[in-house]
């Protein structure tokens, strides 16, 4: 019985050390979301742009993709880079449109790759294509960094 016991909490406190793990983004990392994890970590989609309130405690960066998108294969590096110089600063995620049909809905997706940036405080902007490295730092110096 006390065996029993022992390995049912043994199971519980992994199931809960994994939730923890789940929902904390990586830093340096782009971290793949679903959609009830961007509800959990990013905003609640089914209340709209309008009624956007971002739960992020760093600005975010956000790649809607597809595994089929041959343009979306081809920023996915440029994002693991730009991960990787802004650790610590912005998270990093990444959104399976085919996965997430109801948070593309949401956002009006009718084209891939679609960038969004999430500065905190303020509202998404969004970027539609395969845009090179530097225009994605310019994108992120403007929306996030209020560079002008």
């Amino acid at each position: 019985m006390r065996l029993k016991i022992l390995l049912l909490i043994c199971v519980a406190s992994l199931g809960l050390m994994f939730h923890v793990y789940a929902a904390t983004p990586i830093a340096g990392e782009v971290n793949s979301l679903t959609q009830s994890e961007f509800v959990d970590n990013v905003s609640d989609y089914k209340d709209g742009i309008m009624g956007w309130k971002f739960k992020g405690k760093r600005p975010a960066v956000i790649d809607f993709y597809a595994t089929w998108c041959g343009p979306c294969k081809k920023i996915a590096p440029i994002m693991d880079e730009l991960a990787k110089k802004y650790k610590g600063e912005i998270d990093f995620y990444k959104i399976d449109v085919d996965k997430a049909p109801q948070l593309s809905q949401a956002f009006g997706i009718s084209s891939i790759p679609m960038i969004l940036f999430v500065p905190v405080g303020k509202k998404p902007q969004a970027i539609t294509g395969a845009y090179p490295k530097e225009e994605i730092e310019k994108a992120i110096d403007y929306v996030i960094y209020n560079k002008k």
